[in-house]
């Protein structure tokens, strides 16, 4: 118990490590995955393949797999480049790489999401906006954003706290968040599992309060809904 109070801090700062983690890769695939979604949507046959051969590759493959080939795929094409550029080879930082990694793995699946969630929104409400003469930009704002975000947010919320989960992956290239701190310390002091324990209950601490916010919102979005259909 002593060897874990003194060691403490040092999960809990890898914990923050993997709460930032979280919160950028969750940023990049949300924008992949709306830019995704308007692929698929666009009508544009170019657009409409990559996006669809983005969603079936990257979901059709294990998360571990993929994170390890874009991290050593990537190193190896960045140091490529800088060798033919005459250039010292250039170490790509852990972090930023699990942001990158687990955004585009997760991008993805928040393509189909929120696809999912635009073709839910009634055809004529869309079809009345633009008849009022609304821009594209006010059409998106007032009459596709809202609904789309009720509509999406059951998917998104799923994905978030798979996402969270999948960031102790990240581990494995060397990212010093809290699991990776937990198995050093652990095997150095020769008490894995409870040092593992620590780490559970911090994740379970993480998912509970993002589920608290999530229920939030979601009472939020339906309250909007409620008082727009009185």
């Amino acid at each position: 118990m002593e060897t874990l109070k003194s060691f403490l801090p040092v999960v809990l700062d890898g914990m923050l490590v993997t709460v930032g983690l979280s919160l950028g890769a969750m940023v990049l695939a949300t924008a992949l995955g709306l830019l995704g979604a308007w692929g698929r949507l666009a009508g544009n046959r170019v657009a409409g393949v990559v996006a669809g051969a983005y969603t079936i590759v990257v979901r059709g493959m294990p998360p571990l797999v993929l994170m390890l080939l874009l991290y050593f795929g990537g190193q190896t094409a960045i140091n490529a480049a800088a060798d033919a550029m005459g250039r010292t080879p250039v170490q790509i930082d852990p972090f930023a790489a699990g942001v990158l990694s687990v955004g585009f793995i997760f991008g993805a699946y928040l393509t189909e999401t929120f696809r999912g969630a635009y073709l839910a929104i009634p055809p004529g409400e869309i079809e009345a906006g633009i008849a009022i003469g609304l821009t594209p930009l006010a059409l998106a704002r007032l009459v596709i954003l809202p609904p789309l975000m009720r509509l999406a947010l059951p998917g998104y919320w799923n994905i978030w706290l798979t996402l969270v989960k999948a960031c102790a992956l990240v581990s494995v290239i060397g990212l010093r968040d809290a699991v990776y701190a937990a198995l050093s310390l652990g095997r150095s002091a020769r008490e894995p599992f409870t040092f593992m324990l620590v780490v559970m209950a911090l994740y379970l601490l993480y998912t509970a309060l993002s589920d608290l916010t999530f229920r939030l919102l979601s009472r939020r979005l339906a309250r909007g809904t409620r008082q727009a259909s009185v």
